[in-house]
């Protein structure tokens, strides 16, 4: 099981209603953060998840709606007592830019490791899950991200009894690892039928619609795309500046055949963006103006 919390939605700058942009995703007891913009620690609080798990923080970019919030929240980390190391992952430029909002936050009581992306795509193999980052469309090197958790396939009892292996490798193989015993060896593909579909999360903000993006999001069980713009007449702005509309979000969710779309990024003069779904959904009916803490479990199918 996969929780995921939309934790803010706005881009530019923070409303009353609406903080700004943070997606926060938990998994087998360790916690990931993909930006984090003002408010993110007062989101986390209202929702009710803890700062200790998190251990990876991931940025798209470096404009100050998607990072603002990070010196408070080492501060936060720090004033707990953490003393468990903090993977930081972004575009170049990562540690230039973190070290310098740490003039406000120069002691921590743990290490903290930078990765910085260096590729068009790039991926990381980080607590039983896999995080694959891929460039877009911004005025500035900006990444979306992909979080995916594998499924092996059934293991076959009857397979396993007639190759002979020992009851007690059975866990072992399940969990996809080979075991070599008493001189001979035993694979996972020797019990393991044909693997199953896993859970499949794309986030993106700050972005014209790319290829990219299809690509990557494509058959995701959620996809968290940027709406910057309801109202038709910013098309215009949405070009000039490297956002989308909300129609131009749908239209990446259809072509990329996802289950399920948040909008979120929303601009701040965006008072009330569900005005606009009715013709969103026209384009992709799955579609959901998301609010500040919306939340969902993405779980395994019965396949």
């Amino acid at each position: 099981m996969l929780d995921v919390c939309l934790l803010g939605t706005g881009g530019m700058m923070p409303l009353p209603y609406r903080w700004l942009t943070s997606f926060m995703v938990r998994y087998n007891g360790s916690s990931l953060l993909i930006d984090c913009g003002e408010g993110t620690q007062i989101a986390i609080k209202e929702k009710g998840w803890s700062f200790k798990p998190i251990d990876v923080i991931c940025f798209t970019h470096y404009h100050g709606d998607h990072i603002s919030g990070l010196p408070g929240l080492l501060l936060t980390m720090g004033n707990a007592d953490r003393t468990e190391p903090l993977t930081l992952i972004g575009p170049k430029g990562l540690r230039r830019v973190v070290d310098s909002l740490r003039v406000i936050a120069p002691e921590l009581p743990f290490f903290i490791q930078y990765i910085e992306i260096t590729e068009p795509e790039q991926t990381f193999e980080i607590n039983g899950y896999r995080l694959k980052a891929f460039r877009v469309n911004h005025n500035v090197i900006c990444y979306g991200y992909t979080v995916e958790i594998d499924r092996a396939g059934k293991f076959d009892v009857e397979r396993a009894n007639a190759a002979n292996i020992p009851q007690k490798f059975w866990g072992i193989l399940q969990r996809g690892e080979t075991v070599e015993a008493e001189g001979k060896t035993y694979t996972p593909d020797m019990v393991l039928g044909p693997a199953r579909k896993g859970i499949k999360v794309a986030y993106c903000t700050d972005t014209r619609p790319t290829d990219s993006i299809r690509v990557n999001a494509a058959g995701s069980d959620l996809f968290v795309c940027e709406g910057m713009y309801g109202e038709k007449d910013k098309q215009k702005k949405a070009r000039e500046y490297k956002h989308m509309t909300f129609y131009e979000a749908a239209q990446l969710a259809k072509e990329a055949d996802v289950k399920e779309m948040w909008l979120t990024h929303y601009s701040p003069s965006l008072n009330h963006p569900e005005e606009y779904m009715d013709e969103v959904r026209q384009i992709f009916p799955r579609a959901v103006a998301a609010k500040d803490k919306r939340s969902a479990e993405l779980v395994f199918g019965n396949s």
